[in-house]
């Protein structure tokens, strides 16, 4: 098992789930709550694509 596979996988799900976060606070915001948003976002998307870009990028040696 590569150790950096798992990293990146984990990373890639903390990504969705808080990209999907965002999705459910945006469909329920009213007035204000803009902040949560932009942090939870920004998280999801940095999280998301180092974990995609770090299990791309490894290689498998057997």
């Amino acid at each position: 098992m590569n150790l950096k596979r798992i990293f990146g996988a984990i990373l890639t799900l903390l990504g969705i789930a808080g990209l999907i976060y965002t999705a459910t606070l945006f469909a329920g915001a009213g007035e204000g709550g803009y902040k949560s948003l932009i942090i939870y976002g920004v998280l999801g998307f940095v999280f998301f694509f180092a974990g995609i870009s770090l299990v791309r990028t490894t290689k498998d040696e057997a």
